[in-house]
């Protein structure tokens, strides 16, 4: 074949390509309606196989994606670690204090009673050692009764509100002698005077106080407000005078639990009283 002839062939089956997406496609063959069941199946690779791969496949890439669905994957998967995450996340519920036997928080309520430098009450030693209120009271009336039946130079009671220990008034001479060792730390009669005016007629003024004693008391209610005894509580509305009062401190050392527990002064009256009172006026 010359070059011309080969050219012209080329060039004819040039002009007489097609390109696949457009050239016909064959009819494919309808397939049979009439008998589904009987029909076989079509030639190629299973589908069930290529469906159980895909299925494997899925399986491996994301084994948990059927646990957070609300089923369990292969081997239970997910579900563990999910909750403990859920858990983490959530705040821990806080554990309440273990309670103590009774023997503990009698050891305990000894222990503190022994270094406190004035009382305290029963709230605060509960919330010291953690425990419910209501076990404190009866357990400190049950130590105060042990001591006192055994015969002990000290005895637990209620002052000022709260409870401490002190030492038993038939041992005061010893204890005295001991602590003072010869010094005397004593109140004078003036002071003790004006002490028992506040201590009855609280809340007072300067006033009423050095009317009732005949005489000027105001250095000896700034030495008493020095020595802790009493205090300021406000002032009297109508004349704006200040007003005293017996403080905590009073209550401690006399050993009484409130002011109402004050010895009545009827005993301690004169039987001319009423002679006195219309003598002054």
């Amino acid at each position: 074949m010359s070059s011309d002839e080969r050219r012209d062939s080329l060039a004819d089956q040039a002009a007489a390509w097609v390109p696949p997406w457009q050239r016909p496609t064959a009819p494919s063959a309808a397939p049979e309606t009439e008998d589904l069941g009987n029909s076989a199946p079509p030639e190629g690779p299973e589908p069930t196989k290529i469906s159980g791969d895909i299925e494997g496949a899925a399986e491996s890439a994301a084994p948990d994606v059927a646990v957070e669905a609300g089923g369990e994957g292969k081997g239970g998967r997910g579900s563990s670690a999910k909750g403990s995450a859920g858990r983490r996340r959530g705040a821990p519920a806080p554990e309440p204090p273990p309670e103590l036997d009774d023997t503990e928080l009698r050891g305990a309520l000894e222990a503190i009673l022994l270094v406190v430098d004035e009382p305290v009450s029963e709230l605060i030693l509960a919330q010291v050692l953690e425990q419910p209120a209501e076990r404190i009271g009866p357990m400190l009336d049950e130590i105060a009764a042990g001591y006192t039946a055994a015969g002990h130079g000290f005895e637990l009671r209620r002052a000022a509100g709260g409870w401490r220990l002190y030492t038993r008034p038939e041992y005061a001479t010893y204890v005295e002698r001991f602590v003072l060792d010869g010094q005397s730390v004593r109140l004078t009669q003036a002071a003790l005077e004006t002490l028992a005016v506040i201590a009855y007629k609280q809340p007072v003024t300067r006033s009423r106080i050095s009317a009732i004693r005949g005489v000027n008391c105001d250095g000896v209610i700034r030495t008493l407000v020095s020595r802790g005894l009493v205090e300021e509580c406000g002032t009297e509305p109508d004349s704006g005078a200040f007003l005293y009062r017996t403080t905590t401190m009073f209550l401690e050392k006399l050993g009484l639990n409130s002011v109402d527990d004050l010895p009545p002064l009827a005993p301690f009256l004169p039987d001319d009283v009423e002679e006195l009172a219309d003598a002054t006026r």
